[in-house]
C-alpha cells in the first residue's frame, strides 16, 4: 500500500471524528454555552481525554510499534502475540490500580491538578469532582484500546484503529440528541455526557479487539511480569508518552490555569476543537504512519529512504498545514460564529472570546503538526529521552508564560503560551536532528517552504479582504444557511487561490505531490485488508 493510501485511511478515520466533534461541539455549545456547566464538563473531560490523546495518538505506538514489528521479524506473528501479551497483563494491572487510586483521590486532584480555580466555587467544583469520577475509566479503556491499535498499524491494517475515536462523539451526539428531545436540565446533561463518554470508551475497545480477532491475532491474559522485553517497553513508553502528548500536557495545564476565570475552560475547549481538525487530520496521521515506515527503513541500513520519508512527511504536513493556519488567523471569527453561535452559547456572548483564541492557536498549528513529524526521527532509533528533555523544556515554557498573560489576556494568554511553547519544542527537535545527521539536507524542500509561505499570505489576504466585503452575510443574527453558503464560499475560494498560486510559483508541483504521499519500493506489501 502507498504512503498517500496509509495517510488516507489514517486521516480519513480521524477526519469523520472531527467533523463529527464539530457536531458534538456545536450541540454542546447550544446547550450549555460556555457557563458553568460546560466548564465543568469540559475540565472534567480534559483529564482522562489528555491520556486518551496521550496514548491513542501515536504515543504509546512510539515505544511499543518497534518492538513490536522486531518480534514480528524475529519470531513472526506468533512470537509477537507473546510479547503483546506480556505488555497487556502489565499494562491491565498497572491501569487497574491506577483507576482505583485516581477514583479515590479525585477531589484533591481537581483541587490541585484539574481545576484548583475552581475551589472558590463549591457547586462547580463538587460537579467537576463527579464528572472526573464517571469518566476517569475511560482512560483505562483507552490505553488498552491504544496497544491494540499499534498492533494493528504495525501489520498495516489502519482502518479499525482510524474509525474508533469517531464513535465517542456519535455516542456524545446521541446523547445530546437524547437530552434535546427529553427537555433535560443542564445539570442532567452534564451527568449524561460523561456517562456517554465512559460507554465510548468501552465501545472503542470492543472495535480494535474484534480487529485483532480478524487479523487473526487472539490475546490472552497473561500474569503481570517484568520480562526484558516488557522492561524495554516501560523504559521507552514513559518519555514517548510525555513527549508524544506535549500539546496535550500543555493544554491541560491551560486548563487548570484557566479555571481561575469563569467561562476561560470552554472557550478554550471550543477553539481547541476547531484548531484539532487540521492537527488530527494531518499531524496524526503523518505520526502514525511514518513511524512504522521510517522504523522498517533504519532496521534495513537505508538511510536515504529514511531521510526521504522525513522530508516527504515535513514537505507534506506543511503544504497542507500552513493555508490552515493563515485561514484560521484571518476568520476565525466567522467560522466561530458559524459553528457555535446559537441558544446558549450566543446568550454568554462567547464569539469574540473564542475567536480570539482561535486565531492564536492557528499561529502554533505548524509547530504542533512539525512536532508529530519530528518525533519519530527519534521513536524509530528508540531515543526517547532525548524529545523528553525537549517536552519538559516546552512545558516550562508553557507555564511561564502562561501565568505571566492570563491575568491580562485571559484565554488569549493561555493560547499564545500554547503556541509560543510548540514553536520551541520543533525547533528544538529539529536543530538536533540536523545536529547529529540524522536529517538530511533537501534543496527541494527548502525552496518550496518559502514558497508555500508566500501562498498562504496571498491566501489570507484574499480572505480577509472576502471577509469584510461578505461582512453583512458574516454578522451576528444573519440566518445560518446564509452564513454557510458565503463563508463555505470563501473557505473554497481561498483553497482555489493558494492551490493556484502555490503551483504557479513553483511552492508545489504535481511531481512533489506525489513524491510526498508515495512510499519507495523497499517496504513489505499490504495485505490488502487495511
Amino acid at each position: 500500500m502507498s504512503l498517500a493510501r496509509k495517510f488516507a485511511t489514517v486521516a480519513s478515520g480521524t477526519l469523520m471524528s472531527r467533523v463529527l466533534g464539530f457536531v458534538r461541539e456545536m450541540l454542546m455549545a447550544a446547550a450549555l454555552g460556555t457557563g458553568p456547566i460546560a466548564d465543568a464538563f469540559n475540565a472534567a473531560f480534559q483529564f482522562p481525554n489528555t491520556f486518551r490523546r496521550l496514548f491513542a495518538e501515536g504515543a504509546f505506538n512510539a515505544a511499543f510499534v518497534p518492538l513490536f514489528a522486531k518480534e514480528i521479524e524475529a519470531g513472526g506473528v506468533d512470537g509477537a502475540r507473546r510479547f503483546s501479551e506480556e505488555v497487556f497483563g502489565v499494562l491491565f494491572t498497572t491501569l487497574l490500580v491506577l483507576t482505583i487510586a485516581m477514583e479515590l483521590s479525585m477531589p484533591l486532584l481537581v483541587s490541585t491538578i484539574v481545576a484548583p480555580g475552581f475551589t472558590d466555587e463549591p457547586q462547580k467544583y463538587d460537579l467537576t469532582v463527579r464528572l472526573a469520577t464517571i469518566m476517569f475509566p475511560y482512560l483505562m479503556c483507552m490505553s488498552l484500546a491504544a496497544m491494540m491499535a499499534g498492533m494493528l498499524n504495525s501489520l498495516r491494517r489502519y482502518f479499525a484503529a482510524a474509525i474508533a475515536p469517531a464513535f465517542l462523539n456519535i455516542i456524545l451526539i446521541a446523547v445530546l440528541g437524547y437530552a434535546w428531545h427529553e427537555g433535560l436540565d443542564w445539570l442532567e446533561i452534564g451527568h449524561a455526557l460523561a456517562w456517554g463518554v465512559l460507554v465510548a470508551g468501552v465501545v472503542q475497545l470492543a472495535i480494535v479487539w474484534i480487529a485483532l480477532l480478524h487479523a487473526g491475532v487472539r490475546i490472552s491474559f497473561r500474569l503481570p511480569r517484568l520480562t526484558p522485553n516488557v522492561k524495554r517497553l516501560l523504559v521507552l513508553a514513559f518519555p514517548a508518552a510525555i513527549t508524544g502528548g506535549i500539546t496535550q500536557i500543555n493544554q491541560l495545564i491551560g486548563t487548570a490555569i484557566a479555571s481561575g476565570k469563569d467561562s476561560a475552560v470552554s472557550s478554550l475547549a471550543y477553539a481547541d476543537r476547531v484548531y484539532q481538525l487540521p492537527l488530527g487530520v494531518v499531524g496524526i496521521a503523518v505520526a502514525i504512519v511514518l513511524l512504522p515506515e521510517l522504523s522498517r527503513a533504519l532496521r534495513a541500513g537505508d538511510l536515504k529512504e529514511a531521510a526521504n520519508l522525513q522530508n516527504r512527511s515535513v514537505e507534506f504536513t506543511l503544504f497542507l498545514t500552513l493555508p490552515a493556519a493563515a485561514a484560521l488567523l484571518v476568520i476565525s471569527e466567522p467560522i466561530v460564529r458559524l459553528l457555535y453561535e446559537r441558544g446558549a452559547f450566543a446568550a454568554t456572548n462567547g464569539t469574540p472570546t473564542v475567536s480570539a483564541i482561535l486565531a492564536i492557536f492557528g499561529l502554533g498549528l505548524p509547530a504542533f503538526v512539525l512536532i508529530k513529524a519530528f518525533t519519530p526521527g527519534y521513536f524509530a532509533r528508540e531515543d526517547t529521552r532525548t524529545p523528553m528533555i525537549f517536552a519538559a523544556i516546552s512545558v516550562a515554557v508553557n507555564i511561564s508564560t502562561a501565568l505571566a498573560l492570563f491575568p491580562t489576556m485571559g484565554g488569549a494568554g493561555i493560547a499564545t503560551a500554547s503556541a509560543i511553547a510548540g514553536w520551541v519544542n520543533a525547533g528544538m527537535l529539529l536543530a538536533v536532528l540536523i545536529r547529529r545527521g540524522q536529517w538530511g539536507r533537501d534543496t527541494g524542500l527548502m525552496k518550496r517552504i518559502p514558497k508555500l509561505i508566500v501562498a498562504s499570505a496571498i491566501m489570507a489576504a484574499a480572505l480577509w479582504a472576502a471577509s469584510r466585503y461578505f461582512s453583512d452575510s458574516l454578522a451576528p443574527g444573519v440566518p445560518f444557511y446564509e452564513q454557510a453558503v458565503v463563508l463555505g464560499g470563501m473557505i473554497t475560494a481561498g483553497m482555489m487561490i493558494y492551490f493556484g498560486v502555490v503551483f504557479a510559483i513553483g511552492g508545489a508541483d504535481i511531481g512533489m505531490v506525489r513524491r510526498s504521499i508515495r512510499r519507495s519500493g523497499k517496504a513489505m506489501p499490504a495485505d490488502g485488508n487495511d
